[in-house]
């Protein structure tokens, strides 16, 4: 299937970069950042789009990788060295299945849709960075997150400049998307406001509920964010897109791991 034929090309002319519907949504998607920290895109996908990538997303879902356990906000096992009221020593429960980059066939619309030049063009624009990369890991640049009774995904940092997601349908009850915009930066990492929204009690945090063809951009490095436990089936299905501003990012082996149940590194 041709990308475009998954866009609603009315709202979003994902072609026609010099069009007013073109500025017009990338002006929009840059107000609900500086705003809030995140840009959501509602009625991305076309009808036909939505239908198209929900049914591969249904395909794929049977091969997720399912892990579950207590995790960090920065995705890592704490050291010794913090004290276990820390925010780096603090660990929350998650469950997620995850489908990796490289079990999507290439004829999958979420596949041709993340690979399509002009979606990147577009990213590009409405971050307005002069440089911008898919995701180089092979497991990591495209997702597929499963999340269904009982699931949740914890607080935590992106190790990606930024994130886009794909919502391609909602949880029955809760599956909400939580972020605290722009909580750290790469000179103050702001472990007090981090510990106010781990104990529940910021004012920072936005609450997005999840739409359906909706397509969301957020700054995942700095924004701490998480997926409010989720209640109820079908399973919520998301596809995530990966981009940084470095050509050859990839995940930790540690990562890769915990949310794939393998490593793929670059090769030497």
């Amino acid at each position: 299937m041709n990308p475009a034929a998954l866009i609603d090309d009315q709202r979003y002319p994902l072609t026609a970069p010099q069009s007013k519907a073109y500025a017009d949504a990338v002006a929009f998607a840059q107000a609900g950042l500086r705003a809030q920290g995140a840009a959501e895109l509602e009625g991305f996908l076309s009808g036909a789009g939505l239908n198209a990538c929900l049914a591969d997303a249904e395909a794929l879902s049977a091969q997720a990788f399912w892990s579950e356990g207590q995790g960090s906000a920065y995705l890592e096992t704490p050291g010794e060295a913090w004290p276990a009221t820390h925010p780096r020593a603090q660990r929350m429960f998650y469950r997620v299945g995850v489908v990796a980059y490289d079990q999507f066939p290439s004829a999958s619309p979420l596949r041709q849709l993340y690979e399509w030049p002009p979606l990147l063009t577009f990213v590009r624009t409405v971050l307005a960075t002069d440089q911008l990369f898919r995701y180089a890991d092979p497991l990591g640049a495209l997702n597929l997150a499963v999340m269904g009774e009982g699931d949740a995904l914890q607080w935590h940092y992106d190790q990606t400049d930024f994130v886009v997601s794909l919502a391609l349908r909602a949880a029955v009850q809760g599956g909400h998307f939580e972020v605290a915009p722009r909580l750290r930066s790469a000179e103050d990492e702001r472990y007090d406001a981090v510990a106010t929204v781990l104990a529940g009690e910021s004012a920072q945090v936005q609450v997005l509920p999840l739409h359906a063809a909706t397509l969301l951009l957020f700054a995942g490095r700095h924004s701490l964010h998480r997926v409010s436990p989720i209640a109820g089936q079908p399973p919520r299905l998301v596809a995530l897109l990966g981009y940084d501003n470095a050509p050859a990012t990839f995940s930790t082996p540690q990562l890769q791991m915990k949310r794939y149940g393998r490593e793929m590194r670059r090769a030497t």
